[in-house]
């Protein structure tokens, strides 16, 4: 693709960076910043009425209505997707509590759902109103999907779905969680899955417990189904067919939000060489000032990548390819935080107290929140195991 910027793409760069600049005052300019991966604990009332905000002017769900009609979102191109991605991030805009609903169930449902489903929850993603979960991980099941073993039993125009999914993204903000659910009895592997839609306001079936990680925030949520409901309806897709649906969104995962999230990168790197420079680590160690610059390297290269696999022929291996690219690389941008700081970067940002004793700071929690980047999202062993076995076309492990 062209990556140019006509006189088109530019007048609608300078309409997002005046409603951005207009917009960010008050309390959003004082949740600029927060809420992104790590730190999603921060300023969450103020974020939810900020995702109202973006959809109130439309700029969620950017480019929808090209080939599947109108849902209060804006018209835009790829290529103003992209622009919107960068100047979201180049104004320090609040971390988006409904990014799940806007870059997995969206073009989920744009791909595999009813006109119907599609009316009724588009919308209201766009509007900002209603904020999504991912119930796909289980304990035992962590990257591999075909291992689920929540089940959906069938109740004439509803479902009763029981089991426990775990490492769930926004599930104590969530008004809606799309889950992967066994619903034939019996069915191993990828078969007898379904995707179903569910309402999370259900007092009594859902519980959402917080799961308290290392870094000393609980972003994560264990979601314990205890005949949760789920109308028939609401099923994307075929019974049964929940593996194609499922493994699909995967796919659909990446686009546009790996550019705004390489974008987020490109400012976490900005901060480390500033310190490096301005403390004189890179005079002093060499090998750490090459393994900035590398870092630097990479990230350029990824984006070069995100923009060529953009909008392009569909490639089994390219979602994989992204995930093992940016994991790896901002685990060890982390690393190279810590690195730059030395010493220091062992103490916490203030006294330690009884009522304050786990504080830390930004690129602490850096640190500590990028060990799991190799993991969450489909671990590095998944994706290669993906490209092997779909790209190389090697055979498959011999199972006893």
């Amino acid at each position: 693709m062209d990556f140019a910027f006509t006189p088109e793409d530019e007048e609608f760069r300078a309409g997002a960076r005046a409603w951005l600049d207009a917009h960010l005052v008050g309390e959003y300019a004082r949740a600029a910043g927060q809420g992104r991966p790590g730190s999603e604990h921060e300023a969450t009332d103020a974020r939810r009425r900020w995702e109202r905000e973006l959809g109130a002017a439309g700029w969620i769900g950017l480019g929808w209505d090209h080939a599947h009609g109108t849902y209060g979102n804006r018209s835009a191109t790829l290529i103003q997707q992209v622009v919107w991605a960068e100047e979201y991030a180049r104004a320090g805009a609040p971390g988006r509590v409904g990014h799940i609903g806007e870059n997995l169930l969206a073009p989920t449902l744009l791909t595999y759902g009813t006109e119907e489903q599609r009316h009724r929850f588009l919308p209201a993603v766009a509007r900002g109103e209603e904020l999504w979960c991912q119930g796909y991980s289980e304990p035992g099941a962590g990257s591999d999907l075909a291992a689920v073993r929540t089940s959906a039993a069938r109740d004439g125009e509803h479902y009763r779905i029981t089991g426990q999914k775990t490492w769930t993204s926004l599930a104590q903000e969530a008004d809606w969680c799309f889950v992967l659910a066994r619903t034939e009895e019996g069915a191993r592997g990828h078969r007898g899955l379904s995707f179903l839609l569910v309402p999370m306001d259900q007092p009594g079936r859902i519980e959402v417990r917080p799961i308290r990680q290392m870094s000393g925030t609980s972003e994560f949520n264990e979601v314990f189904f205890d005949g949760a409901v789920a109308h028939a309806e609401h099923r994307v897709g075929a019974e049964g067919d929940g593996w194609r649906v499922a493994t699909g969104l995967l796919a659909l995962e990446r686009g546009v939000s790996t550019l705004v999230q390489q974008i987020g990168f490109a400012a976490e790197l900005d901060d480390v060489l500033r310190s490096a420079l301005r403390t004189g680590a890179t005079r002093r160690d060499p090998v750490l000032r090459d393994q900035l610059v590398r870092a630097w390297a990479e990230l350029r290269t990824m984006r070069w990548n995100a923009l060529a696999t953009l909008g392009g022929a569909e490639d089994p291996g390219a979602p994989s390819v992204a995930k093992l690219l940016w994991g790896g690389w901002h685990q060890r941008l982390g690393e190279l935080a810590m690195r730059v700081r030395g010493a220091e970067a062992a103490l916490g940002p203030g006294d330690w107290s009884p009522e304050r004793p786990y504080e830390l700071d930004a690129w602490q929690r850096l640190f500590l929140f990028t060990r799991a980047d190799t993991i969450y999202g489909g671990s590095d062993e998944i994706q290669r195991t993906i490209l092997a076995q779909r790209v190389l076309g090697l055979p498959r492990d011999a199972r006893t």
